[in-house]
């Protein structure tokens, strides 16, 4: 695909390392394409890392720079694809890094992805990071986390109000830089309702005008509620103050872990908001100070 040096839609993005003194171990990157097609897409990734001695943030900036250079390479035909081998790809060099450093070992990532062709929405995740969409005043989350107390609830063995404080609440049980390949997950769930099955075959949905999705590291949904999140996003009027109040929020609230949010929205009367973000190469990977 070739590189756009414009966003078709709203876009506003903000990382922190949060109050505790951690170094940032979160990435992201927003770029934008026009496809073979000549049809303009937006394509955005958050990675959250994994590992202690700074490996975290080694795996996070290869899955974000592996999943972005195999983006920026292919066609485009076939997004949800092409996400898959962008994914496997960065699973990949994240594995050989860890084999590698003795330093390193262990260290893996978290990855949430959108590509929006036009107005076409598909999603591609491994780990906690999660995607919502923000319509019509009410928040979907869109995806399912891969963790052990999301398959505790779906077996009925703690309720989700025990979810948050649970011990477990941290343990991931799919990332990138395992052994195997991750198991790429395309459910993409709109209603809640939808078996698994149907929920992939959301791939593809169209975003309506108005429509705001987010992408964001566990450091903000651990400690922002869901309800929390719809309120800041539907009560600003631009994106950026909004992703700068929700990186507040969960700071005031002791910001014990890296906070990243992605902003995109569908443009109500066909006007992108005012361009604020400095512009960077398709290789960057974006962090907060």
């Amino acid at each position: 695909m070739n590189r756009s040096q414009r966003h078709h839609l709203n876009v506003a993005a903000l990382s922190h390392a949060g109050m505790v003194g951690k170094n940032n171990e979160d990435r992201y990157a927003v770029s934008s394409y026009v496809n073979d097609e000549n049809k303009p897409v937006v394509f955005a990734v958050v990675s959250d890392g994994i590992g202690g001695h700074r490996a975290g943030e080694v795996a996070a900036e290869l899955a974000v720079n592996y999943i972005i250079e195999t983006i920026s390479e292919s066609n485009g035909k076939s997004p949800p694809t092409i996400m898959e081998d962008a994914i496997h790809s960065a699973s990949q060099a994240i594995a050989s890094r860890s084999a590698s450093k003795a330093d390193q070992q262990g260290m893996g990532a978290t990855c949430a992805c959108v590509w929006i062709e036009e107005r076409k929405l598909y999603t591609a995740y491994v780990g906690d990071s999660r995607i919502y969409l923000v319509r019509n005043g009410k928040i979907r989350r869109l995806t399912v986390d891969h963790t052990w107390v999301q398959e505790a609830i779906e077996k009925g063995i703690i309720q989700p109000e025990q979810a948050r404080d649970h011990p477990n609440v941290h343990v991931i049980r799919r990332h990138l830089g395992s052994v195997e390949l991750p198991q790429v997950d395309f459910r993409l769930r709109l209603n809640g309702e939808e078996d698994n099955e149907q929920a992939k075959q959301n791939q593809g949905t169209q975003l309506l005008p108005g429509d705001i999705l987010l992408l964001c590291s566990d450091g903000l949904t651990d400690l922002v509620w869901d309800d929390e999140i719809q309120r800041v996003i539907t009560t600003r009027s631009l994106l950026k103050s909004a992703a700068e109040d929700l990186v507040a929020q969960a700071n005031e609230r002791g910001g014990h872990d890296n906070i990243t949010v992605v902003l995109i929205g569908v443009p109500k009367e066909g006007i992108p908001e005012p361009q604020t973000q400095k512009k960077r190469g398709i290789l960057d990977s974006l962090f907060g100070e």
